[in-house]
């Protein structure tokens, strides 16, 4: 009896040792595999500015330390402080940029992002060695958005349409971090240059506390360098935007602080000094930060005493798409019967880009009129437009109208007088086309929340996938 339960113990322990060994085996595989290596990272292809294909994992992302981020060269608000932002990072870094420390912006918008734009975009930030612009298939980039954390859903009440945030990380030591793209240079330069390397290139010598001065805040410096310190100075030269010693000498205030609150409608408005500013600085566009006239009196303060301190005694110092010549495959339909489509649309296009369903359900039933004339080729039409006669609510309108707009700009092409100065327009954000007129966005997807989300196009090649 005792025999047997020896040999029963000793079975035991075999089969416990072999699986312990098993599992030991397991773990020591998986250490050897990093988390976010090969196997996390979608190793697509994309574009760079300069024309050259590469890996998105084995070219730019193995064995190095990176900063990342998802930009678009048409966007007015975050993206061009964004930008500009990192551009102070990299200059802070110095020649590791490119040596060991590598940054990468990736478009959202591929279709207009093209690498001869982003080449000219990066030339107008002054993008040195090390910092890299990207395009690709808009498919493959969502796929990198998303496993990096950076993807952000279409949101109206977002004017930006994505969020300004920089993923930085060293893919041999697996450490990862999600940080504010507009977040103070010298911390995101000190996060990238010494955390993400284990400290191995930190300065030795910490300085002591006693030695740290008294801190005073002044909301107009910090308002200064959180929003206007990326691209201008006061009293040291001009940088990406103009030297501001002197400015409030030489502009009314009213027009600093319509420019400063507001400065993508002083240009769309055609304001004259705008335009010159716009021109003279390479077209790199003063974002929309969404300031209010309390931000603009403090900064306009501050940049006046400021002035001042510098020079004691005072201060100084489209495109038009679509048309008769629209793109659009031909469908045998006869164009007076599409004229007729797309002068009911454009009503519907301009109540929805002002949040209002009036006239909406007379217009598409027009619609539907007129595409039963088209027989068998105007079936999805006349079914399209029956789904927006029947919405109740602005959601369900736009959810209607754009499986109909998809329909009506992949057929877009006549030359009535009912076609004459429409446009096609595409957001980024909403991934949509639609048609309209005037150089004015009036973007019908996301209303009087975000109306100028959008850029006229002549490239409506995805639309007709």
């Amino acid at each position: 009896m005792r025999r047997t339960i020896f040999a029963r113990l000793a079975a035991a322990a075999f089969w416990l040792a072999a699986l312990v060994f098993v599992l030991v085996a397991a773990i020591s595989v998986a250490a050897d595999n990093a988390r976010w290596g090969a196997g996390y990272f979608p190793n697509v292809v994309l574009t760079t500015q300069d024309g050259v294909r590469v890996r998105f994992y084995d070219d730019l992302v193995k064995g190095k330390i990176v900063a990342i981020n998802l930009i678009y060269t048409t966007c007015k608000y975050a993206c061009p402080l964004e930008t500009a932002r990192l551009a102070q990072v990299a200059r802070v870094l110095g020649d590791r940029m490119g040596r060991d420390v590598f940054f990468y912006s990736i478009t959202i918008d591929p279709d207009h992002d093209t690498p001869d734009v982003l080449k000219e975009y990066a030339a107008k930030y002054q993008a040195g060695p090390g910092w890299t612009f990207l395009t690709g298939k808009a498919d493959d980039i969502e796929a990198i958005s998303r496993k990096l954390g950076l993807y952000s859903e279409p949101n109206p009440s977002n004017p930006d349409g994505h969020t300004p945030m920089l993923i930085i990380g060293n893919e041999a030591t697996g450490q990862w971090m999600r940080n504010s793209a507009l977040d103070n240079p010298k911390f995101l330069a000190r996060t990238i240059g010494d955390w993400l390397n284990s400290w191995q290139t930190a300065k030795k010598q910490a300085p002591s506390y006693a030695d740290v001065p008294t801190f005073t805040f002044d909301r107009g410096e910090y308002t200064f360098r959180n929003h206007c310190g990326a691209c201008h100075t006061i009293g040291r030269g001009d940088h990406l935007g103009p030297d501001l010693a002197g400015v409030t000498a030489t502009r009314d205030r009213d027009w600093l602080t319509r420019f400063i609150v507001a400065p993508d409608k002083v240009v769309a408005g055609g304001d004259p000094i705008a335009r010159t500013l716009l021109d003279r600085y390479k077209q790199v566009l003063m974002p929309n930060l969404g300031l209010g006239t309390a931000d603009a009196d403090v900064l306009i303060d501050y940049i006046d005493a400021q002035s001042r301190a510098v020079r004691p005694g005072g201060a100084g110092g489209s495109g038009k798409a679509g048309g008769s010549d629209g793109p659009g495959g031909s469908d045998g339909s006869g164009t007076s019967d599409m004229a007729a489509i797309v002068g009911s649309y454009l009503p519907i296009q301009r109540a929805l880009s002002a949040d209002t369903l009036a006239g909406v359900s007379d217009a598409a039933h027009t619609i539907a009129i007129e595409a039963a004339r088209l027989g068998a080729d105007g079936v999805d039409l006349q079914a399209a437009a029956g789904a927006l006669q029947q919405a109740g609510d602005l959601k369900a309108a736009r959810t209607a109208f754009a499986a109909l707009s998809d329909l009506v700009v992949k057929r877009f092409s006549c030359s009535s007088a009912a076609c004459a100065d429409v446009s096609v327009a595409y957001c980024p954000m909403a991934h949509k086309y639609w048609l309209q007129k005037g150089a004015t966005i009036q973007n019908p997807f996301y209303g009087l929340q975000m109306s100028d989300c959008g850029r006229i196009t002549s490239d409506v090649t995805h639309s007709q996938k």
